[in-house]
């Protein structure tokens, strides 16, 4: 008996190649603007930290910046997790990531590595 005449065995559906192309281009969005991110919050941290601090006058654009990066990375990171459907507390977890210094690079690190074994990319 086959694998094709035995109902019992399921072999994982291969994704096709243009899903596998839109996944690959996310991928891409999605590291690019996690590590945006996640400079710039380091920056804002930095400035803060200055600002409130020691007093330092800092440019106040750099909380802006952020803020407009950190817009786009969330349309990245959902379109990425619709995609490859991650469950939603992974997806609020990759969302909230750009609000913690450091926590994107780690988190980006990660879901790169699945999404690449996973997708086979």
């Amino acid at each position: 008996m086959t694998t094709s005449e035995n109902p019992t065995e399921t072999a994982a559906p291969a994704r096709p190649t243009a899903d596998r192309a839109k996944i690959a281009g996310a991928l891409l969005r999605y590291r690019v603007m996690a590590w945006a991110t996640g400079l710039w919050l380091l920056l804002l941290t930095v400035e803060i930290i200055a600002k409130y601090g020691f007093g330092v006058h800092t440019p106040s654009w750099i909380a802006v910046v952020h803020g407009w990066v950190y817009f786009v990375y969330l349309f990245t990171a959902a379109d990425l997790g619709l995609k490859v459907r991650w469950p939603y507390p992974r997806l609020i977890g990759t969302l909230l990531a750009g609000t913690i210094p450091l926590l994107s690079f780690f988190i980006e690190h990660r879901n790169a590595q699945q999404v690449k074994r996973d997708f086979q990319l």
